[in-house]
């Protein structure tokens, strides 16, 4: 059908011309009511937001004078995080002269690591500023 037909025809029925695929050859249009459609395009794309998957990153801390039991609780959370998709970071808080002493950092990493179920390390330890870091998801 010509444009000028299909606008009169909308025009005629109080409903507007809308182009569904511009790049059909030729052209697809439908005679819908434009607030309507524009609706439904919404709708939808708020469903699919709601349907991705989003994974946060959390970020636990813990010290190199933790206690055994404090860790324990901090490795129970991290598996809630696993349990809902996270990854996580984990910063071993190092402070004065404990910056330098970098294998038993390690170590104590490695300890708390133990205390977890099966995970991935996305990144390396590393250490920064404050500490050691290091990144891990679920398996």
């Amino acid at each position: 059908m010509a444009t000028d037909k299909a606008l009169a025809l909308a025009k005629e029925n109080g409903l507007d011309l809308v182009e569904i695929s511009p790049q059909a050859n030729p052209p697809v249009a439908k005679i819908i009511d434009f607030d309507k459609f524009r609706y439904q395009l919404e709708k939808q794309t708020k469903q699919q937001r709601a349907q991705q998957k989003r994974t946060d990153q959390k970020q636990i801390q813990i010290s190199i004078t933790e206690a055994l039991h404090d860790m324990q609780r901090k490795a129970d959370r991290i598996k809630e995080f696993f349990d809902d998709g996270h990854r996580v970071e984990i910063l071993l808080v190092l402070r004065g002269r404990a910056k330098y002493n970098r294998d038993w950092a390690k170590r104590k990493l490695d300890e708390f690591l133990k205390m977890l179920p099966e995970y991935n390390i996305v990144s390396n330890p590393k250490f920064a500023g404050r500490g050691m870091t290091i990144q891990i998801n679920k398996q």
